[in-house]
C-alpha cells in the first residue's frame, strides 16, 4: 500500500511524537551550544571569519552567505567570540532538525518524522559539521532542507493548483539562497529539471517555473558579478579541485572518501540508508513513486558526482553532505515502516546510531582538551604533532599569550619595532594566527606568496597596510605543518634569525612547538598578488605611510 502525501505546511506535529521531536532539539541545541563555547575555532571557520571582516559580493573559495550569518550573530563583529561565530550553526541546526521532522511526518506519519530527526541529529554531518561548526555547509543545509521540503509538496502535483504554483516561487527563492552559500546547491534545479522532464511534463507549461529559475539567477548573480570582475577566479579554482584525468585513477582517493562519507553521516545510519536503498529496489518502501523519485533525484546524483571526481582527485567528504539528507528520510520512513511491526518506541539501530555518536563526542573532546589518545612519539621537534588534527581546534588562545609577552619583550629591548606585522605565506594557518595572536594586540597580518596558498588574503592584502623598506616582521610556524620561511621570504628581507620555540600543551602533555622567527629589515618588497595574476581592482593597496 502506496502512502499520499498530507499538507505539510498546514499541520503541526502530532501527539507524542512532535513532543518528543521537540525535546531532541531541545537537547541538541544545549549540547551543540556548549560545545560551540568550549572549542576553538577550526582551520576553516577560522578562514570564514575574514569574511565577515571584509565583506564582499563573493570571495575566492565560496559565495557570501556564511560571512553574512557570521556578521549578523556577531553583530558586525562586536561580539566576535567563538561561540557567537558559531551561533547560526547552532540555531540553524535546531530548525534544521524541526524541518526534517516536517518532511519525514509529510511523507508517512509522525514516528517517520522523528526517527528521521534523530538519523539528522545522530549523523556527525547534521550535528558537528553543519550544526556546530560555521561553514558554508550551514546555510547551505538549512535552505536545502527548506527547498526539499517545498518540492515534495509542489513537483508531484499534476493540477498544478495556484497554491503550488506560489510555492514553486518560494522555491526558487530557497534555492537561489542555497546558490548563495554554496555552488553545489545548483543540483537541486538540476535534479527539479530532471524530475519534471521525466515524470511530470505539466509544469513546463507554468510560468511559475520559469520565474522561479529567474529568482534563483537573480539572487545568485552578485557572485556571477564578481566572478566576472576577478576573471572568473573562483569557478576556475574549484574546477582545477575536481579536474579529472591529471593523475589516473586513484582507488586510495576513492576509498578514502567513501569511508569518510560513512563516518560523516555515522556508520549506523549509513547502513540505515543502504538498506533503505534496498527497500526501494524491492518496492518495499510503502512511498508513492513520485516522492521516491524526488528523495532519490536530491541525493545519489551529488553522492555520486564526488564519488567519481575521487576515483581521480582527493576530495572532501563533506561535499557529499546536503545529498545524505533526502537519505536519512527514506532510512526513517524504512525503519517506521519495519517497525509497525514490532511497535517499539525506538528500534535498535537508532539507539546505537545514538551512541555510536556519543562516544566520538566524548573521544574527540577528551582528545582535544587533555591528548587522552595521544600521537606518536617524534624524535624530530619540527613534527611534533603532525597527524593530530584536533590540534587545529586547541592551543591558538594560549599561545597567542605567550606570543604577545615575547612581542612586548623584543619592542623593550629594541629587537623589533611595534609596528612589525606577522607574515604568513598560507590561508592556514594564517587565518589563526590573525583571530588568535594578531587581532588581540592589534598586529598587522601581510600575506606573501601565490594566490592559491593564500586565497582571499591576497584581496585582504588590499585592504591592510603593506611592508615597506627597512621593515621587520614576524613568521610563525609550527610542528602541526611546518613550513620553513627560507624558500618564500629570503628573497625579501636581509636577514632571518635562528626561531624561538614556545611549546603547545593538552593539558599537561607537550603536543606541539610553535617556531618564530624575526624576519629583519625588508629590503625588497614582495609583489601584488592580484597584480601577478592579472587581476585589476579598482581600489590601491594600503601603505604604512
Amino acid at each position: 500500500m502506496t502512502l499520499q502525501p498530507k499538507n505539510v505546511f498546514l499541520s503541526r506535529g502530532e501527539g507524542k511524537y512532535g513532543r518528543y521531536t521537540i525535546i531532541l532539539i531541545f537537547i541538541s541545541l544545549l549540547i551543540r551550544g556548549l560545545l560551540a563555547w568550549l572549542l576553538e575555532l577550526g582551520n576553516d571557520e577560522v578562514y570564514y571569519w575574514t569574511y565577515a571582516l571584509y565583506p564582499d559580493w563573493s570571495h575566492f573559495d565560496h559565495p557570501p552567505m556564511v560571512g553574512l550569518l557570521i556578521w549578523l550573530t556577531t553583530q558586525n563583529l562586536l561580539l566576535d567570540q567563538e561561540f557567537f561565530l558559531r551561533l547560526s550553526s547552532v540555531l540553524l541546526g535546531g530548525v534544521n532538525t524541526w524541518l526534517i521532522y516536517r518532511i519525514g511526518n509529510h511523507l508517512k506519519n509522525p514516528q517517520a518524522g522523528f526517527y528521521a530527526a534523530l538519523l539528522y541529529t545522530t549523523s556527525i554531518y547534521g550535528f558537528v559539521i553543519a550544526g556546530i561548526f560555521i561553514l558554508p555547509d550551514t546555510p547551505q543545509l538549512f535552505f536545502w532542507i527548506l527547498s526539499l521540503l517545498l518540492l515534495l509538496r509542489i513537483l508531484p502535483d499534476r493540477e498544478l493548483t495556484a497554491k503550488n504554483r506560489r510555492l514553486l516561487l518560494l522555491a526558487g527563492l530557497t534555492i537561489g539562497l542555497a546558490l548563495l552559500s554554496k555552488y553545489t546547491s545548483a543540483l537541486l534545479w538540476i535534479a527539479t529539471g530532471i524530475y519534471i522532464l521525466l515524470y511530470n511534463r505539466n509544469w513546463l507549461k507554468t510560468t511559475e517555473l520559469y520565474v522561479s529559475v529567474l529568482i534563483s539567477a537573480l539572487i545568485f548573480m552578485p557572485v556571477i558579478y564578481w566572478n566576472y570582475q576577478h576573471h572568473f577566479i573562483s569557478f576556475t579554482f574549484h574546477g582545477d579541485r575536481v579536474s579529472l584525468f591529471s593523475s589516473g585513477i586513484r582507488p586510495d582517493f576513492f576509498f578514502t572518501e567513501l569511508a569518510g562519507q560513512i563516518l560523516y553521516n555515522n556508520p549506523v545510519n549509513f547502513v540505515i540508508i543502504v538498506f533503505a536503498v534496498l527497500a526501494i529496489w524491492k518496492k518495499k518502501i510503502g512511498l508513492t513513486p513520485d516522492l521516491t523519485n524526488i528523495l532519490l533525484l536530491t541525493s545519489l546524483p551529488l553522492i555520486g558526482i564526488f564519488l567519481f571526481f575521487a576515483l581521480f582527485r582527493q576530495t572532501l567528504p563533506h561535499w557529499s553532505g546536503p545529498g545524505y539528507i533526502s537519505l536519512i528520510v527514506l532510512a526513517a520512513v524504512h525503519l517506521s515502516r519495519k517497525n509497525d511491526e514490532k511497535r517499539s518506541f525506538l528500534p535498535l539501530p537508532l539507539l546505537l546510531s545514538a551512541g555510536l555518536l556519543i562516544a566520538g563526542l566524548s573521544i574527540g573532546m577528551a582528545e582535544i582538551k587533555t591528548g587522552l589518545v595521544g600521537q606518536p612519539a617524534v624524535e624530530d621537534p619540527k613534527k611534533l604533532g603532525r597527524h593530530d588534527v584536533t590540534l587545529d581546534m586547541s592551543g591558538w588562545k594560549a599561545f597567542g599569550e605567550e606570543f604577545r609577552r615575547l612581542r612586548i619583550d623584543d619592542i623593550a629591548a629594541g629587537e623589533m619595532s611595534a609596528m612589525a606585522p606577522i607574515i604568513i605565506t598560507r590561508w592556514f594557518p594564517g587565518a589563526h594566527l590573525d583571530f588568535y595572536v594578531a587581532r588581540p594586540s592589534r598586529q598587522n597580518v601581510i600575506a606573501v606568496g601565490e594566490l592559491k596558498n593564500l586565497h582571499k588574503y591576497a584581496w585582504i592584502n588590499r585592504l591592510r597596510p603593506g611592508l615597506y623598506p627597512t621593515s621587520d616582521a614576524y613568521y610563525i610556524t609550527s610542528s602541526r605543518d611546518f613550513k620553513d620561511p627560507l624558500p618564500t621570504l629570503s628573497p625579501y628581507f636581509t636577514e632571518i634569525e635562528e626561531p624561538v620555540i614556545i611549546q603547545g600543551f593538552k593539558g599537561e602533555k607537550h603536543v606541539r612547538n610553535f617556531f618564530i622567527y624575526r624576519l629583519k629589515r625588508c629590503h625588497t618588497l614582495p609583489p601584488d598578488i592580484l597584480e601577478a595574476n592579472g587581476i585589476e581592482l579598482d581600489f590601491p593597496k594600503k601603505n604604512y605611510n
